[in-house]
């Protein structure tokens, strides 16, 4: 906001010192984006890998446990939200410290796995009740990351196109007030 504020002034009262500020701005602003950029797409791969270690920790270690209902909650939503079940599969749940409380009372997955969810809907673990997916919800929740990211990604390329025109505008302004005043 600074910037354009900067930019605006110079314009208005054409200041070659503010105008070469607001391009030295525009400029640093367009580096900084690109690098983001950049390490975004070379960390995607590591990105991916926590992802899938932390999910399966999660539904092993930490649903369904006392102190930890927003993560139970959490992990609830991802499961209807993109209508799957476990971080693999649903036989991830077998491993999973929640089945075997007795809370769990008899349930083979969480409620939340169930295409229709009633309570201890999860006690029958038939892919007619409950969401076999291939690949569990780690593949759907990449898929959405990485349809997000694609947008994100044109996004930026849009704003820095206007960026890059920006400058050129600067340069070609800049130009035009040191013929005028000279």
């Amino acid at each position: 906001m600074v910037t354009g504020f900067l930019g605006f002034g110079a314009i208005l009262w054409e200041r070659k010192g503010c105008l070469s500020t607001y391009f030295c701005l525009l400029l640093v602003i367009f580096l900084v984006e690109l690098v983001a950029g950049v390490l975004a797409h070379v960390y995607y791969q590591r990105l991916s890998d926590e992802l899938k270690q932390h999910l399966n920790r999660t539904l092993a270690e930490n649903y369904g446990q006392p102190g930890a209902t927003q993560i139970t909650a959490s992990v609830d939503r991802l499961q209807q939200d993109f209508k799957c079940c476990g971080s693999n599969s649903s036989a991830d749940w077998q491993h999973s410290t929640y089945i075997l409380l007795r809370e769990a009372e008899g349930r083979q997955v969480p409620d939340s796995c169930c295409k229709t969810v009633v309570v201890r809907c999860g006690q029958r673990a038939h892919p007619s009740n409950i969401y076999k997916v291939e690949g569990g919800c780690l593949t759907k929740l990449e898929q959405f990351l990485a349809d997000h990211l694609l947008l994100m990604g044109a996004v930026g390329i849009g704003v820095a196109c206007l960026q890059i025109c920006g400058m050129v505008l600067t340069c070609c302004l800049h130009q035009r007030l040191q013929r005028h005043f000279y």
